[in-house]
C-alpha cells in the first residue's frame, strides 16, 4: 500500500548526510549522557529540522510501554503547538481505528506510506488524512523505527518495528532530497527513541512491581543486600476472608479475575491517601503511611491510612453490589492498622532480593489482622494508632491478648455503621 518515492536529490548547501553528520544528526549522536525526556527529545528534533530548512507541520511517532495499563504511548508534534504525549491501552492493536491506519500498513512491513494530500484525486484511504488535511497538510509520509528489542508493537509478527510519520502544508509536499535526509536521519532517531523509551520501560516495571519509592532507590543505586534505613510508619496489613475456599471451588481465571478486582478496591485508596503498597501475599497486602515529621506527623499517617481504609470498605462495598448481580458471593475483608518503626530496605538472597519491611511492629499488625477474624470485626487497630486518630470516632473493643505478644493490648475498630455492607 506504500507509494514509490522519487530518487533522492541534494540540496548544496546541505553536506551529504553519509560523508558527514548534519547538525541535528550530530545533536542525535551527541547526547553527552543525559537522559532527556522522550517529548522534550522530539520537540527539539522537529524544531532542528525546521531550522535546517524542512517545512515541517506535524510529526507522530508512537514507543512501546512495559505497564500494565498501557500498551504505547503515543507522541504528536505540531508547529507551534508543541509535543502532546497520549496513553493507548492494550487492545488498542485490535481495533479498527489501528487496522484501518497507515500505522498498521507500517507494522506490516511496507517500507513507507506516502500520500499527496493536495492533489486533486488524492487517494484518501485513511482516516487521518482527513484530519491532516483539514489543517492543510499537502503532503504526508510514514516511515518505520527499527528497534533492536521490545516487546510487540504491531501485527504480523513484527515486534521491534515502531513508526515516524511527516507532514508538510508547503505546496507541492515535500522535495525528494528532503525525503531522502529523512530517511537517513531515520536510523539514529530510532536508536535514540529506543534508549529513551528503555529507560520510561525501566521505571514502569520497576514501579509496577516494587512501587514508587523502591523503585526510585533501585534506580539511584541502591540495590546492595542488606542495606535499608529504619522509618516510623503506620502499617496496614489486610486479607481476604473464605479465599481458599473459593480458590477450591472456581476456575484459576476466576480466581485471577476476583483477586484483582479485590486488590483495587484496597490498594487504590492506599495509594490516593499516600500509603506505598509494599506487597500482596496470596490474598493478603501489606502497605506503609510513612510519618513525615516535617508535614503531618504521626496524626497525619494515622488519618490517611484510617481514611484508605474507610474508602476501601466503600469500594469493596460497590464491588459486591456488582458481584450480585452476577450471582457471585460478597468478598470480605480484614485489615489491621498499626503505628510503629520498621526497616525498610533490601531483604533477601545474594541473587533474588525483596523491598519490603521487617521488625516487631510488622509482626504485630500480622497480629491485629489475625484478631479481625476472632472478633469478626472487619478492622483492628492498635492503641498507638488509635491514639492518634482521636477525633474520629473508634470503638473500643477491650483488652486482648495477641498470640506472640506477652502483654495483653487494647484494640480499637470502626463502629459498623461506618462500614458499608457490613
Amino acid at each position: 500500500m506504500s507509494s514509490a518515492l522519487s530518487p533522492p536529490e541534494r540540496l548544496p548547501s546541505w553536506p551529504d548526510s553519509r560523508l558527514s553528520l548534519t547538525p541535528t544528526a550530530r545533536w542525535l549522536i551527541e547526547h553527552g549522557g543525559k537522559a532527556v525526556p522522550i517529548a522534550e527529545l522530539i520537540e527539539e528534533f522537529c524544531n532542528r529540522l525546521l531550522e535546517e530548512g524542512l517545512p515541517l507541520l506535524r510529526v507522530t511517532t508512537g514507543l512501546p510501554s512495559m505497564h500494565p495499563l498501557t500498551f504505547v504511548r503515543g507522541y504528536q508534534w505540531q508547529r507551534g503547538k508543541g509535543v502532546v504525549m497520549t496513553e493507548r491501552a492494550h487492545g488498542i492493536q485490535k481495533t479498527a481505528e489501528y487496522l484501518n491506519s497507515p500505522v498498521a500498513v507500517i507494522h506490516q512491513g511496507a517500507a513507507a506510506v506516502r500520500r499527496r494530500l493536495e492533489d486533486a484525486n488524492a487517494l484518501m484511504d485513511f482516516g487521518i488524512l482527513h484530519d491532516l488535511k483539514a489543517i492543510g497538510a499537502t503532503d504526508y509520509i510514514a516511515l518505520p523505527l527499527r528497534f533492536t528489542q521490545g516487546p510487540a508493537i504491531g501485527t504480523a509478527g513484527q515486534s521491534n518495528i515502531s513508526f515516524v510519520t511527516f507532514a508538510t502544508d508547503r505546496p507541492g509536499g515535500f522535495r525528494p532530497h528532503e525525503l531522502s535526509y529523512l530517511m537517513e536521519l531515520i536510523p539514529i532517531i530510532a536508536l535514540r527513541l529506543e534508549l529513551e523509551a528503555a529507560r520510561r520501560m525501566t521505571r514502569d516495571l520497576l514501579t509496577t512491581y516494587l512501587g514508587h519509592a523502591p523503585a526510585k532507590r533501585v534506580l539511584k543505586g541502591n540495590f546492595m543486600r542488606g542495606r535499608g534505613y529504619e522509618v516510623e510508619a503506620a502499617i496496614w496489613l489486610s486479607d481476604l476472608r473464605g479465599f481458599t475456599a473459593y480458590s477450591d471451588s472456581h476456575t484459576a481465571q476466576e480466581v485471577v479475575a476476583t483477586l484483582d478486582s479485590y486488590f483495587d478496591a484496597m490498594a487504590g485508596p492506599i495509594q490516593a491517601n499516600g500509603g506505598e503498597v509494599l506487597k500482596f501475599i496470596g490474598d493478603g497486602l501489606l502497605a506503609v503511611f510513612r510519618v513525615d515529621e516535617k508535614t503531618d506527623g504521626r496524626r497525619g499517617a494515622c488519618e490517611r491510612a484510617l481514611t484508605a481504609a474507610e474508602q476501601a470498605f466503600a469500594a469493596l462495598h460497590e464491588l459486591n453490589q456488582g458481584r450480585a448481580l452476577e450471582g457471585a458471593p460478597a468478598l470480605r475483608t480484614g485489615i489491621g492498622l498499626h503505628l510503629g518503626r520498621v526497616l525498610f530496605g533490601n531483604i533477601g538472597a545474594s541473587e533474588r532480593l525483596d523491598f519490603t519491611v521487617i521488625g516487631r511492629a510488622v509482626n504485630e499488625v500480622a497480629r491485629l489482622e489475625a484478631q479481625s477474624k476472632v472478633l469478626d470485626r472487619p478492622l483492628i487497630a492498635s492503641a498507638a494508632f488509635a491514639a492518634e486518630v482521636r477525633s474520629r470516632k473508634m470503638e473500643a473493643l477491650g483488652s486482648h491478648v495477641l498470640r506472640g505478644i506477652r502483654e495483653p493490648q487494647e484494640l480499637y475498630t470502626l463502629p459498623r455503621e461506618l462500614i458499608p455492607g457490613a
